[in-house]
């Protein structure tokens, strides 16, 4: 709904600005004249609100901090259309056309995203109940009823019983009285939980009461973009790995193929840095350039990984009773770290085969050991190669650092295990634009 509204502000400015500029409404000609440059300017907005995250579920369009975000990345836009025009001078002309527009263009952005939007989006809210128990299920619960633009609001969270005689009766009645008391129409319901598993007869029954059944997991993935861990079982797993898919095969290849050509051309224009890392590394602390690490890749095979060191030594993760390495981050290993430039040489390990530009953090083997045996299904990570970038490496806040880190780690594999289940051409484009992002970001501070 925003592109689309996007898109309507975007050509009805340029409607709007021809009829400011020459007293009338358009002809046929005039239009035809603007319609290719403006095209263009339009499609080159549409990818940077995309890449700014002004398409992201997460935007709540009536914060201050959003219509500031909108603001900057209309700023972004002009200038890229001022450049456009002296690059292009024939396309766009006379100057004064492009000025009015973006102005025209701003006020109508803030139109639709801060006015119109709320009033689109709104509906009616349909009362709910949740029934899970856990974390994630009260995240859930507080998240949905804590912001607007939902269409439901939970009027009870029902925590299935564990404790009890006959804990499944004593569910069903738990739900039968919220869902009565609240006169609510959707249950969102934890199908992973063990008593309700059980209790399945009974709401395959409520559905022809007129109740709507909900996957709690689903709910929860289509909100925070990761899966909720206390969810997930070999069953979900199985489900959801998608190793043997048709489809899955066409974008692996497709996947490989794009891998090659970036890597290896990428490759090609980073050895200009190279001499540069170099004499930086060396005039800093004169030791070595490179640093040589084994990781954990596909289906827990080992893979070879070449960085720029950006550390005073390498300990491979081999922590001790401290857990924590006695190493520290150099002046040039913290530049090279925050612009990636670091990892670079991994460019020719894509080359290989042993890695994706796209795909889940590759660990050390020390700290592999720690978590497949404190975390879960941690070795479910493994299914597919791993990245340079991945969505756990841009939308998890708290990476764990040359540290074992177990509660971090958990809230990381929910990413990693969403990336797996929707993996797709189209989730690695938006990993790698917004991959850019935070490269810029980083290099403007």
């Amino acid at each position: 709904m925003l592109v689309i509204g996007d898109l309507i502000a975007y050509a009805f400015s340029l409607v709007l600005t021809l009829t400011v500029r020459y007293g009338q409404i358009p002809s046929r000609q005039l239009l035809s004249t603007h319609i290719l440059p403006f095209s263009i300017l339009i499609v080159i907005f549409i990818m940077i609100n995309f890449i700014a995250g002004l398409y992201d579920k997460q935007l709540t369009v009536m914060h201050d901090r959003s219509q500031g975000l909108l603001l900057r990345v209309q700023i972004v836009n002009i200038a890229i259309g001022i450049a456009f025009f002296y690059f292009a001078p024939g396309m766009i002309a006379p100057k004064a056309n492009l000025f009015i527009y973006f102005v025209i263009a701003t006020s109508a952005l803030f139109l639709w995203r801060v006015v119109m939007f709320p009033v689109v989006s709104s509906s009616r809210k349909q009362s709910a109940i949740l029934v899970g128990n856990g974390e994630d299920a009260d995240d859930l619960y507080t998240h949905v009823n804590g912001n607007g633009r939902y269409g439901l609001v939970f009027r009870e969270h029902v925590k299935p019983v564990e404790t009890s005689a006959n804990p499944i009766r004593e569910t069903v009645r738990l739900i039968t009285e919220a869902v009565k008391r609240t006169d609510s129409s959707i249950i969102v319901v934890d199908f992973h939980d063990r008593v309700v598993e059980a209790a399945m007869p009974f709401l395959y029954s409520m559905i022809f009461s007129g109740i709507q059944i909900i996957d709690a997991s689903k709910m929860y993935e289509n909100i925070f973009d990761r899966i909720p861990l206390s969810m997930v079982g070999e069953r979900w797993l199985v489900e959801n790995s998608g190793t043997s898919l048709g489809n899955r095969r066409v974008y692996d290849t497709l996947k490989r193929v794009i891998d090659i050509v970036i890597a290896f051309f990428g490759g090609i224009i980073s050895l200009i840095i190279y001499p540069f890392v170099y004499v930086a590394i060396k005039l800093e602390d004169k030791g070595p350039m490179f640093i040589t690490q084994d990781r954990v890749g596909k289906n827990g095979k080992i893979v070879k990984l070449v960085k720029f060191r950006s550390m005073s030594g390498n300990d491979e993760g081999r922590y001790g009773s401290t857990g924590t390495t006695s190493h520290v981050v150099t002046r040039v290993g913290k530049f090279l770290r925050s612009t990636r430039i670091d990892e670079l040489p991994q460019l020719w390990i894509v080359l290989t085969g042993q890695m994706s530009l796209v795909g889940p953090r590759s660990e050390l083997p020390s700290l592999v050991d720690v978590y497949e045996k404190e975390i879960p299904y941690y070795n479910a990570r493994h299914l597919v190669k791993p990245g340079l970038s991945g969505w756990a490496q841009i939308y998890h806040d708290r990476h764990p650092h040359h540290a074992v880190d177990t509660e971090d780690t958990k809230d990381k594999l929910s990413y990693d295990l969403y990336y797996i289940k929707n993996r797709s051409l189209a989730l690695d484009i938006k990993i790698g634009l917004r991959t850019l992002q935070i490269l810029v970001k980083r290099v403007g501070k």
